[in-house]
């Protein structure tokens, strides 16, 4: 357990920045940015097989872990308002 909480933190910085990137280019509503956390999470869970001897399931959790606490830290540090992403 400890392997993957050590990998979901260094994945959350990486699912930061692309949850950032699409939620200042596309449109969404608020409500919609954990669900697309979680879905870049997983899949650069997913795709982070070179870095890690960590198998299929657990960088999975991984990445999932990481873009669900990414999202929620950057809501939480910087209060976005309620409505759509894109300005």
């Amino acid at each position: 357990m400890n392997n993957v909480l050590a990998f979901a933190s260094v994945l959350a910085v990486f699912t930061l920045a692309l949850v950032q990137l699409v939620k200042n280019n596309i449109n969404l509503p608020t409500n919609a940015v954990p669900f697309i956390g979680l879905g870049i999470g997983l899949l650069i869970g997913a795709a982070a097989y070179p870095f890690t001897d960590l198998g299929l399931t657990l960088r999975l959790w991984s990445g999932g872990l990481a873009g669900l606490s990414a999202t929620g830290l950057f809501e939480l540090a910087f209060n976005d308002r309620p409505g759509t992403t894109k300005k």
